[in-house]
C-alpha cells in the first residue's frame, strides 16, 4: 500500500476544497464568458459607430449640397479629433481625400473588393498586417441606382478599446477575489457546522458500541444529516427496547428455572422419601397405602408440569388446529360448574350461572372448556367462602363470557404480568391441584387469541377479580 493511499483528509477540508473548487470553476467560466461578451460588445459598438459615420459621409456626398472636398473636410474635423481616420474612394480605387486630410491606405484583398462591389459592408475587428497598428476598420460601399461608384474606409485604433476591456477585466477580477473570500468564509462556517453535527453522531455511535443505549442526538427534517440523526435515534430506541426485552427474558429465564426447580423439588423429594421408606421397610404396614397414594399424587403433579409445558409450546407455535362449532353457552357453563363443584365446595365457595337466553359461542369445544376451567379454577384458588359467578351474553356480534369472584383480587401493577409463562403472584404459591406451575393463564390468553378473541382482567386488591372474554360470533 502506497503512502498516498493511507493519507486521511478530514471531512471539513473535503467540504472546503469541494466548495472552493466548484466556485473557482464557476468563476473562471463566468469570467471568460463575461470578458468575451464585453469584448464583443465593445468591438461591435465601435464597428457600428464606424459604419454609421461611413453611411453619413456617403449620404452627404450623395445629396450634393457641398462639393466632395467640403464634405470630407467637415467630417475630417470631427472624426480625426476622435482618432478615427477615413478615406473616400471611387470605383477605380482612387482616393478623393484632400491631400492635407490624407486617410489610411486603401488596401483590400480581391475577395473583399468583390464583396464590396456587390454592396456588402466589410467589417474587421482588428487588423495589424495592412496598417501600422492594431485597428478596427470598416469599408462601406457607395451604391447609386444599383451601380457601384466607390465607398468609404474608416479605421480606429483598438488601443483605447483594449484598455477599457482590461479595466473591466480588472474590476471583474477584484469582484471574483472578493466573492471567493466570502465563499471561503461561508464554506468554512457551513463545513464546521456539518462536521460538528456528524461528530455528535460519531460520539453517540461510539457510546452505543460501548454498550450505552440511552443516548440521543439532535434531529431535524432540514437535511439528510438531520434525517440520519432521526434514524439513529430510532435505531437506539429499538436497541434499547431490545436490550430491555433481552434482560427481561433473561430474568424470566432465571425465574423460570427457579420456579421449575422449586415446583419439582417438593414432589421429587416426596417420591424419593416414600420409595426409600418402602425399600428399607421404614414405613409401617398401615401407612404404606397412604405413602403409595402420595407417590401417585406427586407423580401426577410432575406429569401435569410436563403436559402443560408441551401444551403451551404447541399453542405458542400455532400447532393447534381448532374445530369451531356453535355451542350453547348455558350448557357449557353448567359443565364447568359440575366439574368444579367439589373443589369450590372444599373452600366454601358457591358457583352461580347467569346466561342470556339463546346465547351461544363459536369455538372449539375442548379448547373453550380448557379456557373456562383454567380461569374458574384460578378464581376458586384465590377465593374462600365467597361466590364465583359465570355469565354469558351476546354483545355487538360477539359472545362475552365473564368469570367474576369475590376473592383476594390482584394488585393493578400485577395484572399485566399474570399472562407471563411461569409467572405467579405470591398468594399463588399455596397448594393448587391444577395449574400450579403458572402456565394456566398464559395458555388461556394464547387460546383466546387463536379464537380471534380478546381477554381482559378487572381487579382491585381485596375486592375480587373479573375475567372478560370476547369471542366473535360465526359469520
Amino acid at each position: 500500500m502506497s503512502r498516498w493511499t493511507r493519507v486521511k483528509i478530514k471531512y471539513l477540508y473535503q467540504q472546503i476544497f469541494s466548495h472552493i473548487g466548484v466556485l473557482l470553476v464557476a468563476f473562471i467560466v463566468l469570467s471568460l464568458l463575461f470578458s468575451q461578451y464585453i469584448e464583443t460588445l465593445v468591438y461591435k459598438d465601435k464597428t457600428d459607430e464606424l459604419i454609421n459615420y461611413g453611411e453619413n459621409i456617403l449620404l452627404d456626398l450623395q445629396q450634393g449640397n457641398n462639393r466632395p472636398e467640403q464634405v470630407i473636410n467637415q467630417y475630417a474635423n470631427v472624426l480625426f479629433g476622435r482618432d478615427i481616420q477615413f478615406s473616400v474612394f471611387d470605383e477605380n480605387i482612387q482616393l478623393l481625400n484632400p491631400i492635407k486630410w490624407q486617410g489610411p491606405p486603401l488596401v483590400l484583398t480581391e475577395k473583399e473588393w468583390r464583396r464590396l462591389q456587390s454592396g456588402e459592408t466589410i467589417v474587421s475587428k482588428y487588423d495589424l498586417k495592412r496598417f501600422d497598428q492594431d485597428v478596427s476598420f470598416v469599408a462601406v460601399p457607395y451604391i447609386i441606382g444599383g451601380r457601384f461608384i466607390g465607398g468609404v474606409l474608416l479605421t480606429s485604433p483598438i488601443q483605447g478599446t483594449q484598455e477599457m476591456i482590461s479595466e473591466i477585466n480588472q474590476y471583474l477580477l477584484y469582484a471574483a477575489l472578493f466573492a471567493l473570500g466570502v465563499s471561503i468564509l461561508l464554506s468554512w462556517l457551513l463545513s464546521q457546522l456539518h462536521v460538528k453535527r456528524i461528530k455528535k453522531i460519531q460520539a453517540a455511535t461510539s457510546m452505543v458500541s460501548a454498550g450505552n443505549y440511552h443516548v440521543s442526538v439532535p434531529s431535524s427534517n432540514f437535511d439528510e444529516i438531520g434525517e440520519l440523526a432521526k434514524d439513529f435515534n430510532q435505531m437506539v430506541d429499538k436497541l434499547n427496547s431490545s436490550m430491555e426485552e433481552i434482560e427481561s427474558l433473561e430474568n424470566r429465564r432465571r425465574q423460570f428455572m427457579a420456579d421449575v426447580s422449586h415446583e419439582m423439588r417438593t414432589p421429587l423429594t416426596t417420591i424419593s422419601g416414600v420409595i426409600e421408606g418402602l425399600r428399607n421397610n421404614m414405613i409401617p404396614e398401615a401407612d404404606k397405602e397412604k405413602g403409595i397414594n402420595l407417590v401417585s399424587k406427586e407423580t401426577k403433579r410432575l406429569i401435569r408440569l410436563v403436559n402443560e409445558n408441551l401444551d403451551y409450546e404447541k399453542i405458542r407455535s400455532n400447532q393447534v388446529k381448532l374445530s369451531k362449532e356453535e355451542i350453547e353457552l348455558d350448557e357449557l357453563l353448567e359443565i364447568i360448574k359440575e366439574q368444579l363443584y367439589l373443589q369450590a365446595n372444599e373452600k366454601g365457595n358457591d358457583i352461580q350461572i347467569e346466561v342470556e337466553d339463546g346465547a351461544t359461542v363459536f369455538a372449539d369445544y375442548d379448547r373453550i372448556l380448557q379456557i373456562l376451567i383454567n380461569i374458574t379454577k384460578n378464581s376458586i384458588q384465590f377465593t374462600s367462602n365467597g361466590t364465583i359467578t359465570l355469565r354469558g351474553k351476546i354483545v355487538e356480534k360477539a359472545t362475552v363470557i365473564e368469570i367474576e369472584d369475590t376473592g383476594t383480587g390482584i394488585d393493578p401493577g400485577e395484572i399485566e404480568k399474570i399472562w407471563r409463562r411461569f409467572y405467579k403472584a405470591d398468594l399463588s404459591r399455596t397448594s393448587n391441584p391444577y395449574g400450579a406451575f403458572g402456565l394456566g393463564l398464559s395458555i388461556v390468553k394464547r387460546l383466546v387469541e387463536l379464537h380471534e378473541g380478546d381477554i381482559t382482567v378487572i381487579s382491585q386488591k381485596g375486592q375480587g377479580t373479573k375475567f372478560i372474554i370476547k369471542i366473535p360470533l360465526a359469520n
